[in-house]
């Protein structure tokens, strides 16, 4: 008695078509998405209500950035500087110094903050130092933790403009209540910036899935 066997016209003609429109579905999705990701990263960073409209919030906090021996560095001056003219409004009491320091530094990157806002007029006891935090996530979860022992409700951060929106959505996980302010003449301009806020947007895009948390362990 012959056998049947299974034949290959057997197979439904339209399986190769489904697999095409998946997988161009899929990667239109992941474009999509990421292109939409890249316009949130570039309008956060040119987003200037919080200083036209002279909000005011119960602390200034401003990321860290590198430092030289307790110098601050060209981008991490930037930022200060924009502390200091929001600080000349005023928008806060307080202005709160985040960042650590690279194996075999000196200073922390809070600290030459520190030091810097000083030589500007900003009085010492105004400012508060978080100097543990490794990366964006850490540094905004210890003032997470500061914000609560002195029961402040509402923050601003201050930082470059392609780092904003990550830092914005970080402190959204972190349950901390944040306004935006971007430096206005930051020294990471043209093809670097560009590379910068393309490298945000695929972190941005991945960390909105796992979570920022999840996100920075993979990334140490």
């Amino acid at each position: 008695m012959p056998h049947s066997h299974a034949q290959v016209d057997d197979v439904p003609s339209d399986v190769p078509r489904r697999a095409v429109v998946v997988s161009l579905v899929t990667a239109t999705s992941l474009i999509l998405y990421f292109l939409v990701s890249l316009a949130q990263v570039w309008d956060t960073g040119r987003n200037e209500s919080f200083v036209r409209m002279q909000r005011t919030v119960d602390a200034i906090v401003v990321l860290g950035a590198a430092q030289y021996d307790g110098r601050p560095s060209p981008q991490l001056r930037a930022r200060l500087d924009h502390v200091v003219a929001l600080w000349s409004v005023p928008v806060a009491p307080v202005v709160v110094v985040t960042g650590g320091k690279q194996l075999g530094d000196r200073f922390t990157e809070a600290e030459a903050s520190r030091d810097y806002l000083v030589s500007q007029g900003v009085p010492p006891t105004a400012i508060f130092i978080e100097s543990l935090g490794a990366s964006t996530y850490q540094s905004l979860e210890a003032v997470r933790d500061t914000a609560r022992l002195n029961q402040w409700k509402r923050l601003v951060l201050v930082s470059d403009p392609y780092h904003l929106k990550r830092a914005q959505l970080v402190s959204g996980e972190l349950g901390l209540d944040v306004e935006v302010s971007a430096t206005r003449d930051g020294v990471v301009s043209g093809l670097g910036a560009l590379r910068r806020n393309v490298r945000e947007a695929l972190g941005i895009m991945v960390g909105r899935i796992t979570g920022f948390r999840q996100l920075e362990s993979w990334l140490q």
